[in-house]
């Protein structure tokens, strides 16, 4: 039987990585070491997915240039500081090898920047396992959909033959924006009523379920 899918497209954060958490408590904590005002972790968790830039403003809103740079700077920091020690999901590697050795196509799009990306890579060793990767440094923000639009130029597939995988309703955004089926996870930054109200194909709560049929197509 023919595969329905050429390209599988990740996100990083939340869906790959079990990072959530991490990121959430250094942009709170980022938030309360340059002054500003208190951060709900859950709000934190929702911007997860937009790069950093936009994360501010969507947090903030149109604070001074210079209080945006601060915040910026000290979540840089707060999260390299921790960076390497970020786990992979349980299942995570052993299911790209495997959708490597069955001839798929796989890829990268991530609100992450292109520093953090490679080392993240680096730590995991499954950097020659990608074909290609995107970050919010060569492209604009999800949900816009030049991530998607590069990569299935650069590896020559259509968006029907396409699959994008993220956790946040920013994903799927994007795959929608780019004409992209898009596979939902609930287990990342954000909950089942966040990602309901979208065209996805599937929704998965757990990592082994998600490899389960991906396994399969």
């Amino acid at each position: 039987m023919s595969k329905k899918f050429d390209l599988i497209v990740w996100d990083w954060d939340g869906t790959l990585a079990d990072s959530t958490g991490m990121i959430t408590q250094a942009i709170v904590s980022a938030a309360a070491q340059v002054g500003l005002p208190t951060l709900d972790p859950q709000a934190a968790s929702n911007i997860i997915g937009l790069g950093l830039k936009e994360s501010i403003h969507a947090l903030f809103g149109d604070i001074p240039a210079e209080k945006a740079q601060a915040l910026a700077r000290q979540y840089t920091s707060n999260y390299y500081a921790f960076e390497s020690e970020i786990p992979l999901f349980a299942g995570a590697a052993d299911t790209i090898k495997a959708l490597n050795k069955r001839g798929f196509k796989l890829a990268v799009a991530t609100g992450k920047g292109r520093r953090g990306l490679n080392l993240a890579l680096e730590h995991c060793g499954l950097g020659n396992y990608f074909h290609a990767t995107r970050t919010v440094d060569e492209c604009f923000s999800k949900p816009h959909p030049q991530m998607l639009d590069e990569l299935m130029d650069e590896l020559i597939v259509r968006p029907e033959r396409t699959l994008m995988i993220g956790d946040t309703s920013y994903d799927l955004q994007m795959a929608s924006n780019a004409g992209v089926p898009a596979v939902a996870v609930t287990y990342g930054a954000q909950s089942r009523d966040k990602l309901s109200g979208y065209n996805n194909i599937a929704m998965f709560n757990q990592f082994k379920d998600l490899s389960v049929w991906l396994l399969s197509l």
